[in-house]
């Protein structure tokens, strides 16, 4: 008999490893939305610790393997990263359990002729010394090493970043990531207490609250769409789009920029469009999204032919994620360099298709959740030698603007103005941010 937590944890890994999903959303399913809050809590833990550790995991596990660079079947591998990730990571657990339940995961998923190897492989790993938790950081390669993260991606941060930058990214990546809130109603702050949620201010704007204890997903107030779950980078992307009077969302889903769009434009119309109609019919459901002044269409920004009509454009690209790997740890197995080419093509075509639907003296706010110059710095520049007549502003005045409406406070205001900024762009880092890595860009049609 397998615990319900480890059974979910194993069926949502082994999709992550066979399929293109992703880990947070798949641990937001109504499988796991059945468990109780501790199957949930224990759920989470396994599936996104596993995913964090997995490059050490298997250099371990395959240290045991009598053929190493065998291919084992997804079940088999996924069952013993799971037990390995509870024998090396988590104390709580006892050794027994943890492979004593793996074997039984790989007998109901019908490699029953791997059990007896599987269990073979997590006595022995259970047996050997764990290692110390100071580990030679001084180099990209041992950071990468240290924090289980590719040699390559690591490699570029520190080029970019500089080498504490990157492994503060890369050792904010291995821990829980935090829950942060948009609250703006202090009675719902109140409400929340009730209920045995406790909150804590955000880092930089006075609407974010982190969730220091309790399921905030459980509340009523969420259930009612009185508060959203939205990383507090996201929510200051949003912030710095800023107002206008005719406003386009080219990238809207999953809807939190919108939506904070919308709170800052109250009486002004916005058009929202994303190339998913699934991600858009999600949208429908919540607040403010019901509202007659929003509206919601299925398009393909990249293909789109527009006119110089709208004052501001929010142009919140697909990319990477690589900011995001704190939340999606599977990100790292699946971004590539040549991947990153590919992204910067698409964004290319996504911002110069919105750069022409802007009207003179608008402003276009360009944002991605990725570290790579080639999504951020790059698309900018190419999209402005290939459009005469926009340029880039920086945002850093924008953060004083927002901490005098009382968006942001004066203190962490000063605090992105000495760490978030380059060349006017702004960069969060995750690690010396408290947030997930987010680029934003602001430009300019004369």
């Amino acid at each position: 008999m397998v615990a319900r937590a480890r059974a979910v944890a194993f069926q949502i890994l082994l999709e992550v490893s066979s399929t293109e999903a992703h880990s947070d959303e798949l641990l937001r399913s109504r499988k796991v939305d059945a468990l109780t809050a501790q199957d949930r809590a224990l759920a989470t833990t396994l599936v996104l610790g596993t995913l964090r550790w997995q490059m050490k995991l298997d250099a371990r596990i395959r240290a045991f393997l009598s053929r190493p660079g065998v291919k084992l079947p997804a079940p088999v591998e996924t069952a013993l990263r799971l037990g390995a990730y509870q024998i090396f990571y988590l104390d709580r657990i006892p050794d027994y359990a943890a492979i004593g339940e793996s074997v039984e995961l790989v007998k109901q998923a019908g490699e029953i002729h791997a059990a007896r190897m599987v269990n073979a492989v997590l006595r022995r790993l259970a047996g050997i010394p764990r290692e110390s938790s100071e580990q030679q950081t001084s180099t990209a390669a041992g950071i990468a090493e240290a924090f289980a993260h590719p040699a390559w991606m690591v490699e570029r941060w520190t080029r970019f970043y500089g080498l504490e930058a990157a492994e503060a990214i890369c050792r904010f990546d291995q821990e829980p990531a935090s829950v942060t809130i948009r609250l703006l109603d202090p009675v719902v702050e109140r409400e929340l207490a009730g209920e045995g949620i406790l909150l804590e201010p955000g880092e930089f704007l006075i609407a974010a609250r982190r969730v220091v204890t309790g399921d905030v997903a459980g509340s009523k107030a969420f259930q009612q769409g009185r508060i959203r779950i939205q990383d507090e980078g996201s929510q200051l992307v949003a912030e710095l789009a800023g107002v206008g009077s005719k406003i386009l969302d080219t990238c809207a889903a999953p809807g939190g920029k919108t939506a904070i769009l919308a709170e800052r434009n109250s009486d002004t119309a916005i058009t929202a469009w994303d190339i998913s109609k699934r991600r858009l019919e999600a949208m429908r459901k919540l607040p403010p999204f019901g509202s007659d002044r929003i509206r919601l269409e299925v398009r393909d920004a990249a293909e789109a032919k527009l006119r110089p009509e709208y004052d501001l454009i929010l142009c919140d690209v697909p990319c990477s994620g690589t900011g995001t790997i704190g939340r999606n740890p599977e990100i790292r197995f699946r971004v590539s360099e040549d991947a990153l080419v590919r992204h910067h093509a698409r964004q290319v075509r996504i911002l110069s298709s919105a750069l022409h639907g802007l009207a003179p003296g608008g402003h276009l706010l360009y944002s991605t959740c990725s570290l790579e110059a080639e999504e951020n710095e790059s698309v900018v520049a190419e999209c402005l030698n290939a459009n005469p007549g926009f340029i880039a502003r920086s945002l850093a005045d924008d953060i004083h603007s927002l901490a005098a409406k009382g968006v942001l406070s004066r203190e962490s205001a000063e605090h992105l103005s000495r760490s978030a900024f380059r060349d006017g762009f702004l960069h969060t880092i995750p690690g010396i941010h408290n947030c997930d890595g987010f680029f934003a860009a602001s430009i300019t049609r004369g």
